[in-house]
């Protein structure tokens, strides 16, 4: 959600930040804004709701430029969607700030602000900061220290960028709970909440930890941490692409990414094909020690992420032997619990700064919960740093808010995490594991025999685009990609979806079940076949719509109101990671249908760094 850019340069900085804010686009936003100092160092400011493409139309009739600046995206948390709640913020003509995050005490500080005569035009929460930065500023003359002394007043979550028009060789940010980064160049310098912004200036990175605040200079940078106390952290040279931030061939990010599975899950799998086994080093140095350590797991995670978690329960119990539970990270934290420090705390997100997932990771470890893995796709994220342990994902930049390749690369890595854990353990044999990982080999070219499928999946979709709800069943294993595939229908055609296990359909849904309500059933040809054929039968005798995604070797036959697509044969335990591609092209081509914004669906950002 939302998205910074900043840069201090010996030239206009105003294309680069533009360049930037496109980017992140994919983040989610509903309006965008950039403020530079220039002519007689003064604040220009340039907001649109809407698209970057609409702010830099206005910002080049302007002829803003400026050798410092910032800019933001915005997705509304704190008032609605206009121009006046956009960001930067601006106080008393001297200071503009952008700001990712949510201020709980922005109505405490409002209250105290508007008593020393500061004026409110928006109703953000961001405009406090501007306002409390600007308080000390008049007091000091520092940009860095006021900005540090108006932090230490915040609570909450918050990424900010300051300037101000009496230092305008100043460019100040400071973290707590949303990611930030300084981008290190030669006589510039820039700071952003995602690597990509900066791709085309540098790729040498220094990642913000919570409590962190920075001021850039042209020469350098100054870090403190929350003690105030001055720092180095290490410098990283990020390796991701240009290129696997353009759209290429592709109409759409989404599409491309559905499509890049194959390679992502080769990428991913790829050590332990090298090593031609589970090893347990593949988790870090202390996995060791750790995996043997353990007696039970715990997965904390959120929207698909969950729906991994969920996948890797039955994997983990039914292989490794370890009582696992799944829970939703926000939820997680704010419950009371039974904590075991014996218990693997395993985290999964893409991006390794969704606040909740952190959160809850933060709470595990203050009761006691020691022992932590990261499962994640961004290398250094905040998360994995947390984590005692990690594995990276390979499935390199996802873009569109509907996680596609990230989450089948989830569950690759949840399934050697598992083979991993059953191998330490001894309940894997040496025949199990040749066997686990020739599957491992496989899953590429299975997943690609199923993209082949998209034009019959295209059919499909004409049924759906129409429609206003859709019901998704599964059992067993299968019952979480039901999950996963009514979350993408919703999120990208907004047509309203379920998921059921097949067999609780009669304790309840079956009474939506009618003519008007399409029905998609997961059944590769595993022990519950025969029990979904069963399920099957229920809905279409109330004249329901079914349609099947089955295995190849299945024996199902079309009839009236039961159509069927035929993925490649059943592929195993792996099964679930084969039976996500049909659920994620049936989404995206009902929503092509619907005229949907396929990468950025409504309300949504890719990033969720707020509560």
């Amino acid at each position: 959600m939302c998205g910074i850019v900043g840069a201090i340069a010996n030239n206009n900085v105003v294309p680069l930040l533009v360049e930037g804010l496109s980017r992140l686009e994919y983040r989610g936003y509903d309006s965008a804004g950039i403020a530079v100092i220039g002519g007689e160092n003064e604040i220009r400011r340039v907001r649109a709701v809407g698209r970057v493409a609409e702010m830099q139309g206005r910002a080049d009739r302007e002829g803003l430029a400026g050798n410092i600046g910032i800019g933001h995206t915005r997705w509304a948390t704190h008032g609605g969607v206009t121009e006046f709640n956009a960001h930067p913020h601006v106080s008393g003509g001297d200071i503009a700030v952008v700001h990712n995050g949510i201020i709980e005490n922005h109505d405490e500080q409002r209250t105290r602000l508007k008593q020393l005569g500061y004026l409110f035009e928006s109703q953000t929460d961001t405009e406090v900061i501007a306002h409390l930065i600007h308080h000390y500023f008049q007091q000091g003359g520092d940009l860095f220290a006021a900005t540090r002394q108006a932090t230490a007043e915040l609570t909450g979550a918050y990424a900010i960028a300051v300037v101000s028009r009496q230092a305008p060789d100043r460019l100040v940010c400071a973290r707590m709970g949303c990611p930030l980064l300084v981008g290190l160049g030669e006589g510039e310098n820039f700071i952003a909440s995602d690597v990509s912004a900066l791709l085309s200036a540098t790729r040498r990175v220094i990642y913000l930890e919570d409590g962190d605040s920075a001021e850039l200079t042209r020469a350098g940078v100054t870090l403190l941490d929350r003690n105030g106390q001055r720092i180095e952290r290490p410098v990283h040279v990020s390796d991701v692409s240009l290129a696997s931030l353009e759209l290429g061939p592709y109409s759409h990010f989404m599409q491309k990414e559905i499509h890049e599975q194959p390679r992502a899950l080769t990428d991913s799998i790829e050590a332990v094909i090298d090593s031609n086994g589970f090893d347990v080093e593949l988790f870090g140095d202390e996995a060791a020690g750790t995996f043997r350590d353990i007696d039970s797991i715990l997965i904390l995670a959120a929207g698909t992420s969950y729906y991994a978690g969920l996948t890797a329960k039955y994997w983990l119990e039914s292989i490794a032997g370890l009582p696992t539970s799944v829970e939703i990270a926000s939820e997680y934290r704010y419950r009371v619990s039974v904590p075991n420090p014996r218990q693997l705390i395993v985290t999964i997100s893409q991006s390794g700064e969704t606040l909740d997932t952190m959160e809850a990771l933060k709470h595990a470890k203050s009761l006691g919960q020691t022992q932590t893995l990261s499962i994640c796709n961004v290398q250094e994220s905040a998360i994995p740093r947390a984590s005692k342990l990690v594995f990276y994902t390979r499935a390199g930049a996802e873009i569109g808010v509907a996680s596609t390749k990230a989450f089948t690369t989830q569950l690759v890595a949840l399934f050697i995490l598992t083979a991993t854990l059953a191998k330490q353990r001894g309940v894997l044999s040496q025949a199990q594991e040749h066997e686990m990982l020739e599957a491992l080999r496989q899953i590429p070219a299975s997943v690609q025999h199923a993209l082949n499928l998209e034009p019959q999946i295209r059919e499909w979709a004409k049924a759906f685009a129409n429609k206003q709800h859709a019901l998704f069943l599964g059992r067993g294993i299968h019952y979480p990609i039901a999950l996963e595939g009514a979350l993408k229908l919703k999120e990208i055609s907004y047509i309203h979806a379920e998921a059921y296990p097949a067999g609780e359909l009669k304790h309840g849904p079956l009474a939506l079940v009618d003519e008007n309500m399409p029905v998609v059933v997961i059944a590769p040809n595993d022990a519950l076949l025969e029990k979904v054929k069963s399920n099957m039968q229920e809905v279409r005798a109330r004249g329901g719509q079914v349609y099947v995604f089955a295995d190849l070797d299945s024996h199902f036959g079309e009839s009236e109101g039961v159509h069927v697509i035929r993925t490649p044969r059943h592929v195993g335990l792996l099964s679930p990671i084969l039976h996500s591609i049909p659920v994620q092209l049936l989404a995206y081509h009902t929503a092509l249908l619907k005229g949907t914004d396929v990468d950025k669906p409504r309300n949504l950002a890719k990033s969720v760094t707020v509560e």
